[in-house]
């Protein structure tokens, strides 16, 4: 999507606002009622609040009293975390959101070479402690997009008595959410991902979990999330399911777009690296390595030539450090520190891969020549190529 001054590549940050979600908000903005409320402001408020829950839950495939509506991802993970982990054992892929690995008492469950879960560590961690646990499986990981395998790991889960938690952020709009709504006890969607506002998500609960509220004190959101529904966003949120809804054959259009991304750089530069290639990904997220380079140095590069990538997660308040994803999945430094993420969406276009290929083929060729080695169109020499990290194809 060229954005003002430039393209936009960094969808699994935050997607652009759909207009459909603008024109819900801004329909929104003009109630008064509290949804709570039971005159007739109010009840207008509680109509577009259940008219979204709706919304959310068709995306999901369920009934919509599973849904509880939060500020977003980050608070609706913390709710089962805490919630959850009272007696309970915190199991967690090494490859979650940090929003996931910092829980308190977390055990990390390794991934192997492609960043899925490796279901044999955790079948021994499970079998290892006959405590009852929690166990935290991401439907898709936000760096590389790689799809983790939920439903098998949840069928482990249940065999040893244990509840599974997915993270299913980055999956709406890019892959189907059935499976994983099936496998998982919770699971929680974020509503900037797809198009909505920020600071808006959503938990989904299996109607067998009690899962305490985080916030408590009050009767929203049927006694599970205290405080006044942010109504605003949650007009958006639900418009922007239904854009999603609305239009199933985005996420083979944008898949597209990433696979000639990744074709017309592998034709320019064999030797770029593409993280978790060789493992089942959604289409709109690519991993990109490029030797020599740091990641800082390639996401100013492109800032610059006014294209909006980013190094990993966006949730660090704006550094750039080797991807801690990577290191899990065994990428050595410094090609851990060399990484960036290109994340596509419902608005991208063809010529927006076209700009960022001209930008990352100028910064390519121009360390290479400083290294006096081939130009980029020339088979690389032996000495010059390097082998694959882990993770790449």
């Amino acid at each position: 999507m060229a954005m003002p001054g430039g393209v936009y590549l960094d969808y699994n940050a935050r997607a652009p606002l759909r207009a459909s979600a603008r024109a819900a908000m801004t329909a929104a903005v003009e109630l008064s009622g509290n949804p709570s409320s039971v005159h007739r402001d109010g009840r207008a408020a509680r109509r577009l609040v259940e008219e979204a829950r709706a919304s959310v839950a068709t995306l999901c495939g369920i009934r919509p009293t599973q849904i509880v509506f939060t500020s977003g991802g980050t608070e609706a993970n913390a709710t089962v975390l805490r919630g959850l982990a009272d007696g309970r054992r915190i199991l967690v892929s090494a490859v979650e959101h940090d929003s996931v690995r910092v829980a308190r008492g977390a055990e990390t469950v390794p991934v192997n070479a492609d960043g899925r879960i490796d279901l044999d560590a955790l079948d021994r961690l499970l079998s290892e402690d006959p405590r009852p646990a929690l166990v935290a499986v991401m439907a898709v990981n936000n760096e590389t997009g790689v799809i983790q395998p939920v439903a098998e790991a949840a069928s482990l889960a249940r065999r040893h008595g244990a509840l599974l938690h997915c993270d299913a952020v980055q999956a709406p709009g890019r892959i189907a959410l059935d499976s994983f709504v099936a496998a998982a006890d919770t699971l929680t969607l974020s509503a900037h991902k797809i198009g909505g506002p920020p600071g808006c998500g959503a938990l989904v609960v299996r109607e067998t979990v009690p899962v305490p509220p985080l916030l408590a004190g009050g009767g929203q959101e049927q006694r599970r999330r205290a405080g006044t529904e942010n109504l605003i966003g949650i007009a958006g949120f639900g418009a922007a399911c239904r854009s999603v809804l609305d239009d199933p054959g985005e996420s083979a259009r944008v898949a597209a777009l990433r696979d000639h991304l990744e074709a017309t750089l592998r034709a320019v530069d064999a030797d770029v690296a593409i993280y978790g290639a060789g493992a089942p990904r959604v289409g709109n997220t690519a991993c990109l390595g490029m030797n020599g380079v740091s990641s800082e140095t390639q996401v100013m590069h492109f800032d610059l030539a006014g294209i909006a990538v980013s190094a990993g997660a966006a949730c660090s308040s704006g550094k750039v450090q080797a991807s801690p994803v990577l290191r899990a999945m065994g990428v050595a430094l410094p090609q851990a520190g060399e990484a960036i993420r290109v994340s596509l969406g419902w608005d991208s276009t063809s010529a927006d891969v076209d700009a960022f290929v001209g930008a990352w083929k100028t910064l390519n060729d121009r360390t290479w020549q400083r290294r006096g080695g081939p130009s980029r169109g020339a088979p690389a020499t032996e000495s010059a190529a390097r082998p694959a990290p882990a993770g790449v194809r």
